[in-house]
């Protein structure tokens, strides 16, 4: 019984240890989430009005009869790119599993679909299954760069434009608050239908714009800026999302922590007590024997 105890006791500090441990990274994850946070809330706006830029633009080529560019126009072909966002590390509840299954789906779905991977942890799962992808970006850290997007846009960019697909979609976590995060798509080739909400829609559509030089001079322009928005933002919020799904799980693991601690404190006593019992119980017995 005393060793039974003794292992109790190496169990509770074991777990207090972790404990400790997870409490730290609780912590840390809340401060970036603060950061990444404040991000998102400043990145939506700008997406929104460059998207409503864009729709301004395409709906004044539609009205003046000018061709659109060749990388704003619409393809037969039905081969699909799908960028992934992922996180390089884990620890954070079940994040990475949700878009990895949903990206799983999109893929039953549209078979002929080329990956662009972000993230270690959606480059490791489809190489265990053999997945090829045509690009992967690891390491991009904790706070995402204007420069890491430009990179990953100009990569899809060219792609598209040397004609290895024919539609381009983004697959990120959208951030909606700390213990709500929702997988989301966006489609950005061919432009379409930009994102931006009815309000800035209908005031750029109403606007009075002149466009020099020309039209298909600032479509040209706008185009690689709003694949290089649009990668961003989704990054932000991807790494919003990860944070909050980080302090979340790290949150749980420390409460689940507390309630193991609590069992085994309940226990180690009780073990103790039976402990105490059967000596007072030997004691009593062998006064009994000396007596008789």
């Amino acid at each position: 019984m005393a060793q039974s105890a003794r292992e109790i006791k190496r169990r509770i500090s074991s777990i207090a240890s972790t404990q400790q441990i997870t409490k730290a990274m609780e912590m840390i994850a809340a401060v970036k989430l603060r950061k990444a946070q404040a991000e998102v809330l400043n990145t939506r706006p700008f997406f929104q009005r460059l998207g409503a830029s864009l729709a301004a633009v395409i709906e004044a080529a539609h009205k003046a009869g000018d061709p659109l560019p060749e990388i704003a126009r619409s393809r037969p072909g039905k081969k699909h790119c799908l960028i992934l966002f992922t996180s390089d590390r884990g620890l954070a509840g079940g994040y990475n599993a949700a878009i990895i299954r949903e990206a799983e789906a999109f893929l039953r779905k549209h078979p002929d679909t080329e990956l662009v991977i972000l993230g270690r942890k959606a480059r490791d799962h489809f190489r265990r299954r053999s997945q090829t992808f045509l690009a992967e970006f690891i390491n991009l850290g904790d706070e995402p760069t204007l420069r890491q997007a430009q990179e990953i846009g100009q990569v899809v960019y060219d792609f598209y434009a040397h004609e290895l697909f024919d539609r381009v979609t983004i697959l990120y976590t959208k951030f909606i608050n700390t213990v709500t995060h929702k997988a989301e798509y966006r489609h950005i080739l061919p432009v379409v239908r930009p994102e931006a909400d009815q309000k800035t829609a209908a005031e750029m559509l109403n606007a009075l714009y002149i466009y020099e030089p020309s039209i298909n001079a600032v479509l040209e322009a706008l185009l690689p800026l709003y694949v290089d928005a649009a990668v961003y933002q989704s990054l932000v919020e991807a790494k919003a999302s990860e944070f909050g799904a980080r302090m979340t799980a790290m949150r749980n693991a420390s409460d689940n922590a507390d309630e193991l601690i609590r069992e085994l404190n309940l226990t180690f006593h009780r073990a103790r007590q039976a402990m105490i019992t059967k000596e007072i119980a030997e004691i009593v017995g062998g006064a009994d024997a000396l007596e008789a």
